[in-house]
């Protein structure tokens, strides 16, 4: 089975043939940094992640474009809220955003262009759009003209343009040709930055920014533009509609992942709801809540709760454990093992995880009881598969990434390792002069500290109590 990929513009699997052999592009509409990051903002980091790990794994060359807006109304009002420049909101956010990708294990992008470096590229895209007879300019602003394109517009979010609303972008409607027209530039108000153009100063309008972005490291046509379901209309509607317009291809694939929810309510900061990276990983490890945000399909919508966060660390705490005590048996993985061929057709069926997941579940099944048998073996068979799985969804527990970082930060681990490890020779000595009630007195102590350990054939292990 090749890769198929659900493509939002034509509401079909479709199978993934790139716009270059071997290679692939990723555009990934990234963060709006008027705040700090929360899980539901970082699940589509998540699940962008494992597609360009999976692709990687599938033999192409990845370009992964993954932008920031630093500049657009919500910052602006932060601004002004707050009473600091806009670019100190900007960058404090972004560095948040930065830290928050890092920590959950994505792997840095192949380029990350901020909206407001530029502005060049959408000045040009402005007058392409202006020479074709699809945009124009009225007091300092410059505006889309939708009718100009209406028998395009609305493909993306299967809409019809007679049914749309105003787009609500601007104050005031009064110098749009039509209300639904959406703003590719707005003029000068006080107290906002401003960038020269032919039309006067002002700033870019949203949309703008993602379309000179993507065709300036990606070209005008490339494979996969990403982003959230919420995104749909108005924003990728808009990119696609000013691109194609002025004649390029733009997108070929439009992946959309699932909202994270709770209740009954989008995650958003406006509800108040947000949950942020850094209050998650105190009650779960990052390589936890990674796992809770790549096992449901990307497409599905996740309704939080502590409960099923808790579930997912559990889950994966049982993968980790049969990794730990298969690694004490097996030194030398093979990292070249081939992976199962139900767990390649997941990832190949539009990314499913989920049955991906179940792979994985079911090798660590067969491993621990190839491990109770001390089947060395079939253990290191396993082991591969298991670890090699985990690599593509960014899940080994014995990666660079895991093992040097955790919900409570770097070298934490080592030093409680170093301590428990002081108590479990006293607990060995006891042993061996046959004072067992001393010997379970030590471990019961470990216990109530929440470290479980475990006597096997290589001597004893620790954990922390699941």
């Amino acid at each position: 089975m090749s890769l198929r990929l659900y493509d939002t513009s034509t509401r079909t699997v479709r199978e993934f043939v790139p716009v270059e052999p071997g290679r692939a592009s990723i555009y990934l509409c990234g963060a709006t940094v008027q705040a700090p990051p929360h899980i539901g903002h970082i699940r589509s980091g998540v699940n962008f992640d494992v597609l360009r790990r999976w692709m990687t794994r599938s033999g192409y060359d990845v370009t992964f474009c993954r932008n920031v807006t630093d500049i657009d109304d919500k910052i602006i009002r932060v601004s002004a809220e707050e009473g600091v420049p806009w670019f100190v909101v900007a960058e404090r956010n972004q560095r948040a955003f930065t830290w928050a990708y890092d920590v959950l294990g994505c792997l840095p992008p192949t380029v990350e262009p901020r909206a407001t470096g530029h502005v060049p590229e959408m000045i040009e895209l402005m007058e392409r759009l202006i020479a074709a007879g699809h945009a124009y300019a009225a007091d300092g602003d410059v505006y889309f003209d939708v009718v100009s394109y209406a028998d395009r517009y609305g493909s993306l979010s299967n809409q019809k343009l007679e049914n749309m609303r105003a787009a609500g972008d601007t104050d005031t409607d009064s110098a749009k040709r039509d209300p639904r027209d959406f703003a590719l530039w707005k003029g000068e108000k006080p107290g906002e930055p401003t960038w020269p153009t032919p039309w006067g100063r002002g700033r870019p309008g949203w949309h703008l920014e993602c379309s000179a972005m993507a065709t300036k490291y990606l070209g005008p046509t490339f494979d996969i533009h990403g982003g959230g379901v919420d995104l749909i209309f108005p924003h990728h509607e808009n990119e696609l509609t000013q691109s194609q317009a002025a004649g390029d291809g733009f997108a070929r694939y439009w992946m959309h992942n699932g909202m994270l929810k709770i209740g009954a309510e989008k995650m958003s900061k406006s509800l108040g709801n947000s949950l942020l990276i850094p209050e998650v990983t105190k009650k779960v490890r990052p390589v936890e809540l990674r796992y809770y945000l790549a096992a449901p399909h990307y497409r599905s919508s996740i309704d939080y709760s502590e409960e099923a966060l808790f579930e997912a660390a559990a889950a994966y705490q049982r993968i980790e454990g049969f990794v730990t005590r298969a690694a004490e048996m097996i030194h030398d993985v093979d990292a070249d093992a081939p992976l199962p061929q139900a767990f390649t057709d997941a990832l190949d069926d539009d990314l499913g995880t989920p049955q991906a997941l179940a792979v994985v579940h079911e090798v660590v099944r067969e491993g621990n009881v190839a491990l109770a048998r001390s089947d060395k073996e079939q253990v290191a068979r396993l082991l591969a598969e298991t670890q090699n799985m985990l690599d593509v969804l960014g899940l080994d527990p014995r990666s660079e990434q895991w093992r040097s970082s955790g919900g409570d930060g770097a070298g934490l681990r080592a030093t409680v390792d170093a301590l428990v490890a002081v108590a479990l020779e006293q607990r060995q000595a006891a042993r061996a002069r046959k004072d067992f009630a001393a010997a379970d007195a030590i471990r019961d102590q470990l216990a109530q500290a929440g470290i479980a350990v475990e006597d096997t054939p290589q001597g004893p292990r620790w954990e922390l109590s699941k």
